[in-house]
């Protein structure tokens, strides 16, 4: 009978299977109960004690979500509330601008800004002249540049300092005019609050109102100014 020996090497390699077959065997096993749902190798009461805590979590999921799609409904209405706001704020804005010019053309509240100045003086004396009153200033001279100053969008006109409102009148008295009841002699200094070069070009134009009272035998003066204040109208 021939004996055979057994060597060292396989031995070990002997071992590694059989421990390989039982790490194999587990895992198949472990395997098995999860896809099986048995339930672990655990006390009734600690299965019981994680069944409860796992239900709770899917209740505060539940509950979670629930108050995720409140917020997302409340944080709409607040930002359409805010647009809403800011529409209401943009006509209020609107409104207190609109009120506060609507004040500065009836000339209840004191203006200051830069604009224009006109002087308007008597003509030479000439005489060879018989009618003296073709070399004075009058009140359609005045109204003309008056005029001027507001179609070419000036803020506040006024008079020899005397602010001027939609319902200011002037009437031409000889050698004065009276503005309001107010009477002025000349020369008359016309101040207006307003884009500077607009209403130099306005009065500037060929033919236009510096022509017709130049035409008219006056002096005309015109200049810029950077600070004219105007006082509110007494008793507005």
């Amino acid at each position: 009978m021939k004996i055979i020996k057994v060597k060292g090497s396989h031995v070990i390699l002997s071992l590694v299977c059989l421990v390989l077959g039982f790490i194999i065997s587990f895992s198949f096993h472990i395997t098995q109960l999860k896809m099986n749902n048995e339930k672990p190798n655990l006390s009734d009461t600690q299965y019981e004690k994680t069944l409860s805590l796992r239900n709770q979590l899917i209740a505060q999921e539940e509950i979670n979500l629930k108050l995720q799609k409140e917020l997302k409904k409340k944080q709409e209405m607040v930002q359409e509330n805010e647009r809403e706001l800011a529409k209401q704020a943009q006509i209020y804005s609107n409104i207190a601008e609109d009120t506060e010019k609507l004040r500065m053309f009836l000339g209840k509240v004191k203006v200051k800004g830069k604009g224009i100045k006109i002087t308007l003086s008597d003509g030479a004396y000439d005489p060879n002249e018989e009618n003296i009153n073709n070399y004075l200033v009058h009140e359609h001279h005045v109204f003309k540049v008056i005029n001027e100053l507001y179609i070419s969008g000036a803020a506040a006109v006024a008079i020899n300092g005397q602010r001027l409102t939609s319902q200011s009148y002037i009437v031409c008295n000889g050698p004065v005019i009276t503005v309001d009841g107010v009477q002025h002699p000349a020369p008359f200094v016309i101040t207006a609050i307003g884009d500077q070069e607009v209403l130099e070009s306005a009065i500037n134009l060929t033919g236009g109102v510096k022509d017709q009272l130049v035409n008219d035998n006056l002096i005309f003066t015109m200049e810029k100014e950077n600070e004219i204040i105007l006082p509110p109208v007494l008793g507005s």
